[in-house]
């Protein structure tokens, strides 16, 4: 594959910074949630945000279909919801041919969808997600029908302590690239949320890239060197959270393959944002918790003695070195010399 240019990265950079003033022109005194989001858009990742109600998840999301000028659909997920109300029914219609059942499209046959407090539906429609986040299609009756592309899932979900709430499957919350939590505003935040926002007015928000922009940069993330030490990391890193190993104590199910895929993706697109050819270890380090926290499920005890997900993760990257190997400790060792 051919290496970026540096005309490709600076430009490349440019137009994620124009995206990242979009957005934080939307949500304030979010920098590091909002970084978070371009990464996992530009790793072509689909994007879970968890927290209370009122933070601003929604705006963002919004924002991002603005900024980018894509076609957005939002779905409000309520206990009643059924799955064809997402994917679509067919209907019979009168045709040339006669009467016959004719497939009309849900509103996931979208860009970008809204899964705004996708924990309040049922596990059943819940599912009906899965194959469109995996295979980016969908299957009704036996036939399948393609999803438009870019294609981007974007669910928001109230915190599981809420009533109402139902926990996403292990298998759904894999097809996830980020879980990404959304922190309460301080003082100064507010501060400026109340200078500057009112109720039920939106935020404007300009077009700075189309569709065509977003793929040749999505295009340009796959170009970025994965270096083999840094592949390496990943591997022993997504590892070191499965029962058994060293560092793992607490935790009942680890970490999947596409795990490592997430990370290695994620961290790929890093590396464009930061104008470097290559993913590095740092890249790593960076989004390791954003992929890694909602993969992980601990067991009762380990919940009991308080730890957390987040914890865990913080203890892999502290006990997993960078480097398979010790590095050589003088230049005989290294054989230089």
């Amino acid at each position: 594959m051919i290496s970026l240019t540096e005309a490709e990265l600076t430009h490349a950079a440019e137009s994620v910074g124009k995206l990242r003033t979009a957005l934080q022109s939307v949500l304030f005194g979010q920098e590091v949630l909002i970084e978070h989001v371009l990464i996992g858009l530009l790793a072509k990742g689909h994007i879970l945000l968890e927290g209370l109600p009122g933070l601003g998840k929604t705006e963002l999301v919004k924002g991002l279909a603005k900024a980018l000028g894509l076609e957005a659909k939002r779905l409000q997920f309520t206990p009643d919801l059924l799955p064809g109300d997402i994917t679509g029914n067919p209907m019979l219609q009168e045709t040339a041919e006669g009467r016959r059942f004719v497939f009309q499209p849900g509103p996931i046959f979208a860009n970008l969808v809204l899964a705004d407090e996708i924990n309040r539906a049922s596990p059943k429609t819940q599912s009906a997600l899965l194959e469109a986040m995996q295979e980016r299609r969908v299957t009704v009756m036996g036939e399948g029908h393609r999803l438009p592309n870019p294609f981007f899932v974007l669910a928001t979900q109230n915190p599981i302590e809420l009533e109402g709430t139902y926990p996403l499957p292990e298998a759904q919350l894999d097809r996830f690239l980020f879980k990404l939590e959304v922190k309460v505003n301080d003082a100064a935040t507010l501060e400026k949320i109340v200078l500057h926002r009112e109720i039920g007015v939106e935020p404007e928000v300009a077009e700075v890239m189309d569709a065509g922009a977003l793929n040749l940069l999505l295009d340009q993330v796959r170009r970025i060197f994965m270096p083999q030490p840094v592949a390496n990391f990943i591997a022993r890193l997504v590892q070191a959270t499965h029962p058994g190993e060293p560092h793992a104590a607490g935790v009942k199910y680890g970490a999947s393959p596409r795990a490592a895929l997430a990370m290695a993706a994620a961290a790929k697109a890093r590396a464009l944002m930061g104008q470097r050819l290559n993913a590095s270890f740092e890249d790593v380090r960076a989004v390791a918790h954003a992929v890694l926290r909602h993969r992980l499920l601990l067991d009762y005890g380990a919940k009991l003695e308080g730890l957390t997900t987040d914890l865990l993760v913080t203890r892999l990257l502290e006990a997993v070195p960078a480097q398979d190997k010790p590095l050589p400790t003088s230049l005989a060792a290294a054989k230089l010399g």
